[in-house]
């Protein structure tokens, strides 16, 4: 009978040690090394013309301050219009500032070429657009980007006054999995 303990005993040890492995196993087997990656493209946020790729969809007609835009914006390799468009920019951006012209921007730039295509990240921030350099956060991602988090610097490449069209540089970094 001792021996019958001995090895049951020993049985359920040996049992239970192997589920631990098999659970520490698969657990090591799903964890992901985190990534950077760096992108640099051209945002392309046009108000004028037949087919505009942003518009006004709140806010006053005679002050800036709380105008609301809902863009859907070309994300570009190079700055030229015709460049090769390896996303979009989609969100809202409004004027959130009394004092300088500061935006919100609530955007996720969602990739459709390369290695990237189908995965976005998700920028929400102040963006003061007379700044020469603006850091707006990135808080979140999916596909290749999901738990995103990084930041994205824009830089005004082209502007013009009358129409409100600009083309915006954009150097991103970004941390994922």
């Amino acid at each position: 009978m001792a021996s019958f303990l001995t090895y049951t005993t020993l049985f359920t040890l040996f049992s239970a040690l192997s589920i631990t492995i098999s659970a520490f196993s698969d657990e090591l087997a799903t964890m992901r090394i985190e990534k950077v990656s760096h992108l640099h493209f051209y945002f392309h946020d046009i108000l004028s013309g037949k087919t505009p790729t942003a518009v006004q969809i709140a806010g006053p007609t005679k002050a800036l301050f709380g105008t609301t835009m809902m863009a859907d914006d070309p994300l570009t390799e190079g700055r030229e219009r015709g460049s090769k468009l390896v996303g979009r920019a989609q969100g809202l951006y409004a004027v959130a500032a009394q004092e300088e012209p500061a935006l919100l921007m609530v955007m996720n730039f969602a990739f459709m070429e390369g290695k990237y295509n189908g995965s976005s990240i998700s920028v929400v921030g102040r963006n003061p657009v007379t700044h020469a350099v603006r850091e707006i956060p990135i808080l979140g991602g999916s596909g290749l980007f999901r738990y995103a988090r990084g930041y994205a610097l824009a830089h005004t490449v082209w502007y013009d006054a009358k129409t409100g069209d600009a083309i915006v540089e954009y150097n991103v970094t970004v941390l994922h999995y």
